[in-house]
């Protein structure tokens, strides 16, 4: 019997409904899916009702029963199964795709954004931990609001579908987990120099009760100027402010980030 690993963060979902609903949301028509962490591959079974599947699993262990459970759909390619871990390829597909995953959740920031930064991503269907899908879902105003949230805002159409319970997985975990729909309706250089405009936002966070003023000192004078024109108050925090606004105070401040991207 295999047994779930700690440190690849694995929680295999058993609850057969989970899946049918996770399934059932995938936008109809789409031709090419890719899964991070196929498990036991219960998931793996589903998406190969839909689409052909690009899957990959980092656990060795784990390889040799997927290969068993799906010989037939790998044989015909249907499935193509990858040894590897996710976080470190350049691009999960060559080919425009739809990623559907339950991602380990230490590393599930990480794969998300990394999807949406990919060109090549339509979009995804992911589960994690429900405090990380409030983020990535939050509006401008709510206290979940941050960097992960203007991100996914700037591109995406976001939905948080449902949330699951420790109980539907094997092992159960200690937090609740909920699953979101991100639908890529934009590409970040649309709006930006991606890698600067991060590191903008995270000056914006860096304490994110404190005063947006504060947390952008080294710019106070632009900034205040900014934020009157814009007609927020001096004291707005960096949760109460829309996407757009971050986009305008970016494009007066975006020389100096860009400038400390090349130092």
């Amino acid at each position: 019997m295999i047994k779930a690993k700690k440190h690849y963060g694995q929680n295999f979902l058993i609850d057969k409904n989970v899946l049918k609903q996770i399934t059932q949301a995938i936008p109809k028509g789409t031709k090419n899916i890719v899964e991070i962490g196929s498990g036991l591959g219960d998931l793996t079974q589903e998406l190969l009702k839909i689409s052909r599947v690009k899957a990959y699993e980092i656990d060795d262990e784990l390889i040799p029963h997927l290969k068993k459970k799906f010989q037939k759909e790998l044989e015909c390619e249907n499935l193509k199964l990858f040894h590897q871990d996710a976080s470190k390829v350049r691009s999960f597909d060559e080919d425009k795709y739809f990623l559907v995953a339950n991602l380990p959740y230490y590393i599930a920031s990480h794969l998300i954004l990394k999807a949406l930064e990919d060109e090549h991503c339509l979009g995804l269907i992911v589960m994690i931990q429900k405090e990380m899908a409030l983020k990535f879902c939050a509006n401008e105003g709510e206290s979940e609001f941050s960097s992960l949230g203007v991100l996914s805002a700037m591109i995406c159409e976001r939905k948080m579908l449902f949330e699951v319970e420790p109980a539907c997985f094997n092992p159960p975990p200690k937090v609740t987990s909920a699953v979101i729909s991100l639908i890529k309706k934009a590409e970040f250089k649309d709006f930006c120099e991606l890698e600067s405009f991060k590191t903008f936002l995270r000056d914006c966070f860096k304490a994110p009760r404190k005063q947006l003023l504060k947390n952008l000192a080294l710019y106070k004078d632009k900034v205040l100027k900014l934020l009157n024109e814009l007609k927020l108050k001096e004291n707005v925090r960096a949760h109460e402010l829309c996407v757009d606004s971050y986009l305008k105070i970016y494009e007066k401040l975006k020389d100096e980030y860009e400038r400390k991207q090349r130092e």
